[in-house]
């Protein structure tokens, strides 16, 4: 199997965020040889860390597709337009997992999701107004498109439920690790 992940949210180290998705990528690597990767990474001004690279030069089923879009680039063409396929950067994937900005269309991968939180949702006056609008235009997709959802709490998978509405069945707990 060919799985596509993006892994642009590494760029902002030092957030839950880019923790979870790089040692998710990089304990992928250690346990399966078996399916193949392609990392999408895309960041206007920062570089994808050393480290990640480096796993690049041990592991044979690895690609990491970079690119230089701006996020609000992405946000317009993905979130807003729902235009640009992933398949047409990556090359084509079975499977795209998701993170936490931005929803690419799919020619024909399946997709699956990381959510972390509904802070978007639940305390919208205490998130920058941006990053709400930004969030809620991903999740609308996310519930229409994505056939799994990791959630990395079962507070997270409740508020799934509860807010999003999405099906139990859709939803799996994920826990962050050290």
């Amino acid at each position: 199997m060919k799985i596509g992940i993006d892994i642009s949210q590494i760029a902002y180290e030092g957030t839950g965020v880019s923790a979870f998705v790089e040692n998710l990528v990089r304990d992928l690597l250690k346990i399966d040889d078996k399916n193949e990767y392609v990392f999408f990474f895309s960041s206007l001004r920062k570089n994808l860390k050393s480290q990640i690279l480096n796993l690049k030069s041990t592991s044979q089923n690895l690609k990491i597709k970079t690119f230089r879009f701006p996020p609000l680039l992405l946000d317009l063409l993905w979130n807003k337009l729902h235009i640009l396929p992933i398949e047409w950067l990556i090359g084509d994937v079975d499977v795209f997992i998701t993170s936490d900005w931005t929803e690419p269309p799919t020619v024909k991968a399946k997709k699956a999701t990381i959510l972390y939180d509904l802070i978007v949702y639940k305390y919208p006056s205490e998130t920058d107004r941006k990053i709400v609008e930004v969030q809620k235009r991903k999740l609308k997709w996310v519930k229409k498109e994505s056939g799994m959802i990791f959630c990395i709490s079962e507070s997270t998978k409740k508020d799934a439920l509860e807010i999003l509405r999405l099906e139990d069945k859709r939803l799996k707990v994920i826990y962050p690790g050290i």
